[in-house]
This record gives C-alpha cells, sequence and structure tokens, in this order.
C-alpha cells in the first residue's frame, strides 16, 4: 500500500489486483496510508489442506459449506461483498453484509457456512490465529 493505493504482487512480481480484487478491497479499508504486508491468499479445504485456487470460486451464490471447526484457532472473518449466513455450535444463524465482521473461537463448530443469494457471490476474508501444528480446518 501507498498513498492509500493497494497493489497485490505475485511471489514472480506479477500485479495481480485485478484478479483479488476483493483482498484489495479488504487491504484498501485497512485505512493506511503506507504498509507492505506479505502473506498467502488461500482456502482451507474441510481437510484442512490450503487450497490456492479457492480464492476465486469460494462462496459462489448458494454454496453451502458442511459443519466443521478449526481446532485451536481463532479465527475472525471479514464480508467484503454480498450477504454471508454464519453460525458457531448451533446458535442461531446471523445474516452479515459486507464491512461486517464475525469471530469464532477456537472450539466452536462453525454450523452454518452459507451465500443465501441464489444469484451473487459472497466474498469474505478469513484470518487464523494458531500454532502451525493444528490442522486449519476438520470436518464435523
Amino acid at each position: 500500500m501507498r498513498e492509500g493505493r493497494v497493489q497485490l504482487f505475485t511471489r514472480r512480481g506479477y500485479d495481480w489486483t485485478d484478479r483479488f480484487e476483493s483482498v484489495a478491497l479488504a487491504a484498501w479499508e485497512l485505512k493506511t496510508y503506507a504498509a507492505i504486508m506479505d502473506g498467502e491468499v488461500i482456502v482451507p479445504t474441510a481437510r484442512g489442506q490450503s487450497d490456492f485456487h479457492a480464492p476465486e470460486r469460494d462462496l459462489g451464490a448458494g454454496r453451502t459449506d458442511p459443519p466443521h471447526r478449526h481446532p485451536g484457532h481463532h479465527t475472525f472473518g471479514y464480508v467484503v461483498e454480498g450477504t454471508y449466513e454464519f453460525a458457531v455450535d448451533g446458535q442461531p444463524s446471523r445474516l452479515l453484509n459486507a464491512g461486517e465482521t464475525f469471530y469464532e473461537p477456537p472450539t466452536a463448530v462453525h454450523s452454518v457456512s452459507r451465500n443465501p443469494s441464489t444469484n451473487k457471490r459472497t466474498t469474505i476474508i478469513v484470518f487464523m490465529v494458531a500454532e502451525e501444528k493444528n490442522p486449519s480446518t476438520v470436518a464435523e
């Protein structure tokens, strides 16, 4: 980020800002004048493996993920665009809109994770904080 402008580069130096527009928009929401952030854009599969292609298809219209947990992970999420239906531990679900956040404690079961729209994509960004030894996602 420089002077409020966000750019996303691959390891080989290609500018992929347009391919991950939702990630760039989320970074822009930090309202930072200048910053360098290093990371990976991934989506964990139900087996806890990294899927590097999933960010482009994650939460397409009508997508529902099965119940799962993130053992030992503090999980924070931010809705970039669309509407996201979210619930943990069998609690009533909540509808979250762009700009809203959610949190999953380390012992929680993510019981509802879905895009309720039949024709619009939902984009979320998830940050997990945990020790590397823990699998990122485990199906219930």
